[in-house]
């Protein structure tokens, strides 16, 4: 087995930060994954429990491997 299989066999189906590619996410986006209000998400950015990086035009976007972190702790 290779490396990544022992480590996906390891996480039962979790998707590890590791091996989530570096997207920026939408807080639409995010939202769907957490079956949530956007609005919600952007609260969460807020109150530091979700880190956000702000595009030129002042828009909020999620970096995948964050997003990945924070469904695994749910």
């Amino acid at each position: 087995m290779t490396a990544l299989a022992d480590n996906a066999a390891d996480n039962a189906g979790m998707i590890t930060p590791a091996m989530a590619t570096q997207h920026n996410l939408t807080p639409g986006q995010v939202a769907a994954m957490f079956n949530v209000n956007p609005k919600t998400v952007a609260r969460w950015a807020s109150s530091g429990v979700l880190k956000s990086i702000r595009t030129p035009g002042g828009h909020r976007r999620f970096r995948e491997a964050d997003v990945v972190e924070l469904l695994n702790r749910s």
